[in-house]
C-alpha cells in the first residue's frame, strides 16, 4: 500500500545509498515517507522489508512512546519526506484516510510477520 501526501508536504531529505537514518533503540520523534528510492528495514541484521517509493516507516514511533525496534538503512539513494509528531496529528485529524492508510500498512506488516512465524 502507497501513502499519498499533499502538494505541501516539507522538503524532502536526501539520503545515499548505505546512510543509516535511525537504529534500533533510537528514541523516535518522526516517521517517513518515501519519495524516491529505497530502505531496508532491518530487525536482529535480518532485512525484514524493503520501502520503495509511496512507503512509510517508522511510524510506530509516533503510535507508542516506545525506543525504535527496527533499524532503517538507505538501500538506494533516497529521498525521504520526516513526519513529526505536530504533522501526524494535523494528518489524522484533517484527513482521516491518512489514518486509515497508516493502520492498513501496519496491519499488512503484521500478517506479514505472523505467515514468517
Amino acid at each position: 500500500m502507497k501513502i499519498h501526501l499533499f502538494d505541501n508536504d516539507p522538503q524532502p531529505e536526501i539520503y545515499s545509498a548505505g546512510q543509516s537514518v535511525f537504529c534500533a533503540g533510537d528514541k523516535g520523534d518522526c516517521m517517513f515517507a518515501v519519495t524516491k528510492g529505497a530502505v531496508d528495514i532491518v530487525i536482529a541484521g535480518k532485512t525484514v522489508e524493503t520501502v520503495e517509493g509511496g512507503g512509510i516507516f517508522g511510524e510506530m514511533a509516533l503510535v507508542e512512546d516506545k525506543p525504535r525496534v527496527a533499524s532503517a538503512l538507505v538501500k538506494s539513494d533516497t529521498r525521504l519526506v520526516r513526519i513529526d509528531r505536530r504533522r501526524f496529528t494535523f494528518l489524522v485529524q484533517q484527513t482521516p484516510f491518512f489514518a486509515l492508510q497508516v493502520m492498513a500498512i501496519m496491519a499488512e506488516r503484521l500478517r506479514r510477520m505472523d505467515e514468517k512465524l
